[in-house]
């Protein structure tokens, strides 16, 4: 497949480290529904409502494992034979962040939930763009969260080490650019996504020749990219990703 290359105007971003000890600050959340979110869930909003004022937004949310221990409990549970909590369970969807998040600003945008194992984070970028690029006066937020595995599930692959990141596309007042690339994948993306990614611009191409700094996990070469204004890359089975930013021009 040819490579793809798309850039992504950045207004505002956001991040919550995975081995931050204080507990993050979501008190625009009642307190009735936010004793009942997992860390997960809390990281994701909090970084979410970092980016994002009162205007509405569409949402593309990603994570590799989601409310996987959340699930993990439940199943648990029912293998002791005592019944589930229905508000465990309603929270235990791959997009129970965004439902929250909607109701609690009272937005009805259009709301998306993203997972494709280790590149999760590269494919929700390219999401985030897709759907931007199709209606560029409407910004689109992109909130990737993610946390490890239970170690009932043994030892996994490239795992993730935890934390979030909110990014929000938008041309207007927009800090930089994301430059972003996908080079040598095994299997071709869905038609719509490959159109919109290769209307924008070649002219990074030639860039490339520079070293990248390479990471184990994809947030860790974006966040990389993101604070340094260095770029980053993740190589993974038969495919790599490359970040690079580009300050607003004056």
């Amino acid at each position: 497949m040819p490579d793809l290359y798309w850039t992504i105007p950045v207004a505002r971003w956001s991040s919550w480290p995975a081995a931050a000890s204080a507990a993050p600050d979501i008190g625009f959340i009642e307190p009735i529904v936010r004793r009942r979110l997992s860390t997960l869930s809390k990281v994701a909003l909090k970084v979410a409502h970092d980016c994002v004022a009162q205007n509405e937004v569409r949402v593309v949310f990603a994570s590799r494992h989601g409310e996987l221990r959340r699930t993990t409990d439940i199943l648990r549970t029912i293998s002791t034979g005592e019944p589930v909590s229905p508000t465990a369970f309603s929270l235990s969807v791959l997009n129970a962040m965004t439902g929250v998040f909607g109701i609690a600003r009272g937005d009805r945008s259009a709301a998306s939930a993203i997972s494709a194992g280790a590149e999760t984070l590269g494919y929700a970028l390219l999401e985030a763009y897709a759907q931007y690029a199709t209606q560029p006066d409407s910004p689109v937020l992109l909130v990737y969260a993610d946390e490890p595995a239970d170690p009932a599930y043994g030892t996994i692959e490239d795992e993730v080490q935890g934390g979030a990141i909110a990014i929000l596309l938008s041309g207007e007042a927009s800090a930089g650019q994301l430059v972003c690339s996908l080079s040598g994948a095994g299997e071709p993306l869905a038609a719509e996504a490959v159109e919109a990614a290769q209307r924008t611009s070649h002219a990074d191409a030639a860039s490339k020749a520079d070293a990248d700094e390479s990471f184990a996990t994809q947030s860790q070469a974006l966040l990389h990219c993101l604070e340094t204004g260095r770029p980053a890359v993740w190589q993974g089975a038969g495919s790599a990703w490359h970040w690079r930013w580009h300050e607003r021009a004056a």
